[in-house]
């Protein structure tokens, strides 16, 4: 289960990699940093509605534990149709939420209205991309890690290629990468209902109407992902400031940062690879009352987890150059990102227990320890950069952002007895 996962999550990354370094060829820093922050908005949105994917696949992975193909079913159309209606209203707000987003930006005009043009074209996908969620969320909860991953690897390519056609070849530049993303996003929301139709059509006639809103199950659902939703705003808070604050530190170290946070974006989501699989084994033993298989599987888990992480770790140390290279033919801020480079080996080390730990507390929906964790860890973060920023400029906020990747980890490693009652 974990490969197909990984296959499906480094997919990710390596678009925004590929989006990055496109805009790092328009022949401008501004490009670069636009991108980036245009990325951190629909991030900021997105991510918040996260829980979206994961009580899809928590829910989901107990009732096919449990073999309750009718709560399996009742879970899809739920997620789905908040989803779509989520990704509705979005675009109904879509003014007052770009105004917040354009306000939050402290470099200068260019790169605001970059941002804008981004932003404006991009969120037409907000319904699909949230539908998606659901979908993927439920086949990683059914025990399928193919499915995503072919989606996965269609939407990416689709998007990569339409972005550089658009880009290199119309010469859209910034319309050229949203225009892309924009289709791709919206092709393989429909491919994804149609692999449903394909593989899964036959447990429609599970459906019990009068149980899809059943009032315990709806409280449930809304307790779990109301947790969730605390946990998935502080990360994105947390990220998204990251980011904002960049911008004020000028157009160069805006690109540098968002370059670098690329090499964390790469190891995150190569890492939630790992995690989806114990999200989805975590569901499918405490569904099913097997501990000893669920023991079994955390100590698989973290082994794999760890060596993740030393592989990362020598990767990073030995081709920091080649990768940024890679990213962006900008000579002056390739030099300006030598000097944190030292940030990004630290990222393995201290990050890969949060991100195993989140995946298996989802499965679990131990939703209140997950919830608690990411508080604490948010409360470091901003406490620490308030600290070493003024003393230490860009350094002093990565260390922070080091500091709030390790907490997460520690915490829920500390909790992890009693959050999944073993």
């Amino acid at each position: 289960m974990a490969i197909p996962n990984i296959i499906t999550n480094i997919t990710v990354p390596l678009l925004g990699m590929i989006d990055i370094a496109v805009a790092g060829r328009l022949g401008s820093a501004v490009y670069i940093g636009a991108i980036a922050l245009g990325a951190n908005i629909f991030n900021m949105i997105y991510w918040n509605f996260g829980f979206l994917r994961m009580s899809s696949s928590g829910f989901a992975s107990q009732a096919y534990g449990a073999r309750d193909l009718s709560e399996a079913m009742h879970v899809l159309i739920r997620t789905l149709l908040i989803g779509l209606g989520i990704g509705t209203l979005i675009l109904l707000l879509q003014v007052p939420l770009g105004r917040l987003a354009f306000g939050l930006i402290q470099s200068g005009p260019e790169s605001v209205h970059h941002v804008e043009r981004y932003f404006r074209m991009v969120v037409w996908g907000a319904p699909a991309v949230l539908g998606m969620y659901a979908f993927k969320g439920w086949f990683i909860g059914m025990q399928n890690a193919r499915i995503p991953m072919f989606i996965a690897i269609f939407n990416n390519m689709m998007n990569i290629l339409l972005s550089i056609f658009f880009v290199f070849v119309l010469g859209m530049k910034i319309e050229g990468i949203a225009l892309g993303t924009l289709l791709s996003q919206i092709i393989s929301f429909l491919v994804a209902a149609g692999f449903w139709w394909r593989y899964y059509r036959r447990l429609r006639f599970y459906v019990r109407r009068e149980a899809i809103w059943e009032k315990g199950s709806i409280r449930l659902y809304f307790r779990v992902n109301a947790d969730v939703f605390v946990r998935t705003f502080l990360l994105t808070l947390v990220t998204t400031f990251f980011t904002f604050v960049s911008s004020g530190m000028g157009e160069t170290i805006l690109a540098v940062n968002a370059l670098l946070m690329q090499f964390f974006m790469l190891f995150s989501y190569f890492m939630d690879g790992f995690a989806y699989a114990g999200e989805a084994l975590t569901g499918r033993f405490i569904g099913a009352g097997n501990r000893d298989a669920l023991q079994r599987m955390l100590r698989r888990l973290f082994f794999w987890g760890a060596l993740v992480s030393i592989t990362a770790m020598t990767l990073y140390a030995l081709f920091p150059d080649q990768i940024l290279q890679i990213l962006t033919n900008d000579l002056p801020v390739i030099r300006a990102a030598e000097d944190y480079l030292f940030w990004i080996l630290l990222i393995p080390l201290t990050g890969f227990a949060a991100f195993l730990w989140d995946g298996i507390y989802i499965g679990a929906t131990a939703s209140v320890h997950m919830r608690n964790a990411m508080i604490l860890s948010s409360i470091l973060f901003f406490g620490s950069y308030l600290i070493m920023n003024p003393l230490w400029g860009n350094n002093g906020l990565w260390l922070a952002f080091i500091l709030y990747l390790f907490s997460r980890g520690v915490t829920q490693t500390i909790w992890a007895k009693r959050a999944l009652r073993l």
